[in-house]
C-alpha cells in the first residue's frame, strides 16, 4: 500500500507556465535537463540546471530540478537513505525562494507551482520512509497551492498532471484500501474518470510533464485497471525514449510478462542483466538483478528447459537471501517452489521434497502452500521420498 500513499502526495511533478515557457533559452534548458534526468545522466543534468540557475537566478525552476536529480537517485535504490538529507535540503531551498517571491507577489504562478511541487516531493519521501502523518501533512499543504496556481493559469496543460494524479488516486485508493479513508476526510474527493482524462491530455499534449503523465498512466493501468494493453503502450514509449532508465525498462518487462509475451520479456530482462554487468546507473543492484533472473528462469521453465531454469532460480534465491529481511519475498517462495517442481520432473524426489518443505516453512504467497502440499502428497503416494 506504500506505493499508493506516495502517489497521493505527488500533486505536481514537472510543470511550467507561459510566463517562462515563452523564453526560448529557458524552455530549451528545461527540456534538455528533464530528458537528461530521465536518461539517468545526472552529471549532465546537474550542469544543465546549474546553467539555468545561473542564467535565471530569480526563478525557482533551476533549484527545483537540481533537487529532482537527487529524487531519481533515491528511487533508483529506495533502500539507500544516503541522499535523503541533501534532497530535503534542496527542497527547502526551493520553498524558501518561492516564499520570498510570494511575499512580494502573492499571485506569482511560478512560485506557487514550484513550492507545491517541492512540498509534494517532500511528502513523497516521507511516505517512502513510512512517515505517514508527515506525508499526509505535506500533501494537504501542497494541494491548495496547486489549486490556486491552476485557477490563475487555467490554460496550462502540464498543471493537469497534479490534478489527474489526485483525482484518480483519491477516488480509487480509499475504495481499495479502506484504512486510508480517515486520511481523506479533510481533502476533496476524487474522480477516477476525470483523472484519467486529465493524465491522457498531459501525456499527449504536455510540454514538460508528458513523460511523468505516461508513467502514471502506465502504472495505474497495470495496478488498478487490469488493462495490460494500455499499460504496455505507455511502457513501450517510455522505454524507447529512455532506453537506459532501469525503472521504465523493468516496468516494460513486467507488463510484457503480464501480457503473456514471455519471449519478449526474456529479451528485456536479459538486456537488464547486460546493463547490470556494465554497471549502468540503477541497474547493478541486487533487487534489479533478482527480478531479471527470476523472469528469465520463468521463461526457460515455460520452454521445459529445466537446467537453464534451475540456474536462474538458484540465482534468484541467492539474491533473495541477501535481500529478504523480515519475511521471504515472493521471488524466494516461487523460485523455491519451481525448483521443487524441476527436481520432481527430473525424478530427484528427495531434493524435491526438501524444496517443498522449505516452501511450507515460508509465509503463504498466492497458493504456494497448497501447491507444495499437493506435490508432497503426490510423491509420497508414489513412495519416492526414501530414495531417488
Amino acid at each position: 500500500m506504500k506505493f499508493y500513499i506516495i502517489l497521493l502526495c505527488s500533486f505536481i511533478l514537472f510543470f511550467t507556465s507561459p510566463s517562462f515557457a515563452q523564453k526560448t533559452e529557458f524552455d530549451s534548458l528545461v527540456v534538455k535537463g528533464i530528458k537528461q534526468i530521465y536518461s539517468i545522466k545526472f552529471s549532465a543534468a546537474e550542469k544543465t540546471f546549474q546553467t539555468l540557475t545561473n542564467n535565471y537566478p530569480n526563478h525557482p525552476a533551476g533549484k527545483f530540478f537540481l533537487a529532482m536529480i537527487y529524487w531519481w537517485k533515491i528511487i533508483l535504490d529506495a533502500s539507500y537513505e544516503g541522499y535523503d538529507d541533501i534532497f530535503i535540503e534542496k527542497l527547502e531551498e526551493v520553498i524558501e525562494q518561492c516564499d520570498n517571491i510570494l511575499d512580494k507577489d502573492p499571485d506569482n504562478v511560478d512560485a506557487m507551482f514550484f513550492k507545491g511541487g517541492a512540498i509534494g516531493f517532500r511528502g513523497r519521501l516521507m511516505a517512502l520512509r513510512d512517515s505517514w502523518l508527515s506525508a499526509a501533512d505535506n500533501g494537504r499543504e501542497a494541494l491548495p497551492l496547486v489549486e490556486r496556481a491552476g485557477e490563475l493559469d487555467p490554460d496550462n496543460v502540464d498543471v493537469q498532471l497534479g490534478f489527474g494524479i489526485y483525482n484518480y488516486y483519491a477516488d480509487v485508493i480509499p475504495e481499495k484500501y479502506p484504512v486510508v479513508k480517515p486520511l481523506m476526510l479533510f481533502i476533496p474527493s476524487g474522480d477516477k474518470e476525470l483523472g484519467i482524462k486529465q493524465l491522457k491530455n498531459v501525456a499527449d499534449n504536455g510540454k514538460y510533464a508528458k513523460y511523468e503523465a505516461r508513467y502514471f498512466l502506465m502504472t495505474l493501468y497495470f495496478r488498478f485497471e487490469n488493462d495490460a494493453n494500455s499499460a504496455e503502450k505507455y511502457s513501450k514509449t517510455l522505454n524507447e525514449d529512455f532506453p537506459d532508465n532501469p525503472v521504465f525498462e523493468r516496468w516494460r518487462g513486467r507488463i510484457t510478462v503480464r501480457r503473456g509475451k514471455l519471449a519478449a520479456a526474456d529479451s528485456i530482462f536479459k538486456d537488464i542483466l547486460i546493463k547490470a554487468g556494465k554497471r549502468l546507473p540503477g541497474y547493478n543492484t541486487l533487487k534489479v538483478k533478482r527480478e531479471a533472473v527470476y523472469y528469465i528462469g520463468f521463461y526457460y521453465r515455460s520452454l521445459n528447459q529445466y537446467d537453464s531454469a534451475q540456474v536462474y532460480f538458484e540465482k534468484c534465491i541467492d539474491y533473495s537471501r541477501k535481500l529478504d529481511k523480515d519475511k521471504a519475498s515472493g521471488y524466494m517462495i516461487n523460485s523455491t517452489l519451481y525448483l521443487g517442481m524441476i527436481k520432481e520432473i527430473n525424478e530427484e524426489y528427495i531434493a524435491a521434497k526438501m524444496y517443498y518443505e522449505k516452501v511450507l516453512d515460508m509465509r503463504e504467497f498466492g497458493n504456494s502452500h497448497e501447491q507444495a502440499e499437493r506435490n508432497l502428497e503426490r510423491i509420497e503416494q508414489m513412495g519416492k521420498t526414501d530414495n531417488e
